[in-house]
């Protein structure tokens, strides 16, 4: 089995576990939003791996809207409620937050050179619009998976568990010099140092985030609650693979050029790099707590 192939039996297991765990859990029919993302997404695929323009460039974007609409009408079918039948406005604001967000990664990237793009439409309105939807559904997308995963109900509450504040000082200050060092060091030294981002943004606005009273991991353990925690976890790798599987075959994609592991890839992704998502799906979730809260947007996740 080649690395490929092994890319596509772990999606495709993935896959198949919450599609089994949506049937066992499920209480009322998916709704017609579902099958329509359904129906995109097959649609999507066929046309992107016959080369059919514009399907082939914008296939990112397409087939993660597809997906948080299959998401997002599997939640409610289990639930009963959902992002985007409950709150479609704060879903809509998830949404163009998303953009701003990622772009802080993008911009550690214009010093690290971890990643680059190449397939885009030479047409800066074209790319733009390319860029914009794809990044638009990042954050969405972690939710509206973490949104499904705790539905399942894997998990109960459990015993609570606080932090000293000289503890939760100490997470704050680690996060900081974790996001600082890949800028201070040299650019050959820095190259190696992504993972501190990919976790520096976490430790520091999760003590930030509990300390004003906002939507915080720290705040959940004090209350015995860890199903946000597992589910953003679950949440992250699920996602990460479907990035990774999606990106392969569209035309307009990235490649992972950062100097490790380029030998031993799955998909465009370096193997050892598919442990980096479930730490950016926590990471997702304590930036944009902040960044709603800094917003005064209230009641937000």
């Amino acid at each position: 089995m080649n690395m490929i192939e092994l890319g596509v039996g772990v999606t495709a297991a993935m896959a198949g576990v919450l599609a089994a765990e949506f049937t066992r859990t499920r209480k009322r029919r998916l709704p017609a939003y579902g099958w329509l993302g359904l129906g995109i997404l097959a649609v999507a695929e066929w046309l992107m791996f016959r080369g059919v323009e514009p399907v082939a460039t914008y296939f990112t974007p397409i087939a993660w809207t597809a997906y948080l609409l299959v998401a997002d009408a599997a939640v409610l079918a289990i639930c009963g409620e959902s992002r985007l039948q409950a709150a479609p406005r704060r879903l809509a604001g998830l949404a163009f937050l998303s953009i701003p967000l990622w772009l802080t990664f993008e911009l550690y990237n214009l010093r690290l050179q971890n990643w680059t793009y190449v397939g885009v439409p030479k047409e800066w309105a074209a790319a733009l619009v390319g860029y914009a939807w794809s990044f638009a559904t990042i954050w969405p997308a972690i939710f509206e998976t973490a949104d499904l995963v705790e539905a399942f109900g894997w998990f109960r509450k459990a015993r609570p568990l606080a932090l000293s504040p000289r503890g939760e000082r100490l997470v704050a200050g680690t996060g900081a010099v974790m996001l600082l060092a890949p800028l201070a060091l040299p650019q050959r030294m820095a190259a190696y140092l992504f993972a501190l981002v990919w976790l520096g943004f976490a430790l520091l606005f999760d003590p930030l985030n509990r300390w004003r009273g906002w939507p915080s991991i720290l705040g959940d353990f004090r209350e015995g609650r860890r199903g946000r925690l597992w589910s953003l976890l679950i949440s992250g790798w699920v996602c990460g693979w479907l990035w990774e599987f999606w990106n392969y075959g569209a035309a307009a994609k990235w490649h992972y050029i950062f100097p490790m592991f380029q030998q031993w890839k799955v998909f465009e992704m370096p193997a050892p790099g598919f442990l980096g998502f479930p730490p950016f799906a926590v990471e997702c979730f304590a930036m944009y707590a902040f960044a709603a809260g800094m917003l005064k947007w209230r009641g937000e996740q």
